[in-house]
């Protein structure tokens, strides 16, 4: 059994926020949050903010014990762009493109023996 969340519309690149994705991909719940609170990315917190929700999700309806969770998925999908524009000279204008992520986590319990 797993318990999930899902972050969506998050502003951050996906390409960064997977750099500290794999950091806690397959931890202990209660490690990863550690690893989570002292890695100084702009991803870090919201990928806490979700870890957090997923661990709520499994002790309140799957009623699972919160000392044996894991990070069994996590992954970052690539949300909507939100179109800006850049003027340049003589008239033009250069498109920028600031990226959304949609962050999804899944937590399971440690199977013993």
């Amino acid at each position: 059994m797993e318990a999930k969340a899902i972050g969506r519309y998050f502003r951050v690149s996906p390409q960064k926020a997977r750099l500290v994705a794999d950091l806690v991909r397959n931890k202990n719940a209660e490690e990863a949050l550690n690893i989570l609170k002292f890695t100084n990315k702009k991803a870090a917190p919201l990928i806490e903010k979700v870890l957090k929700s997923a661990i709520a999700n499994a002790v309140n309806n799957f009623d699972m014990d919160e000392e044996k969770l894991y990070v069994s998925t996590i992954y970052i999908d690539k949300g909507p762009f939100l179109k800006r524009i850049k003027p340049r000279a003589m008239g033009r204008a250069d498109r920028i493109l600031k990226k959304t992520s949609h962050i999804t986590v899944c937590v399971g319990e440690k199977k013993e023996g």
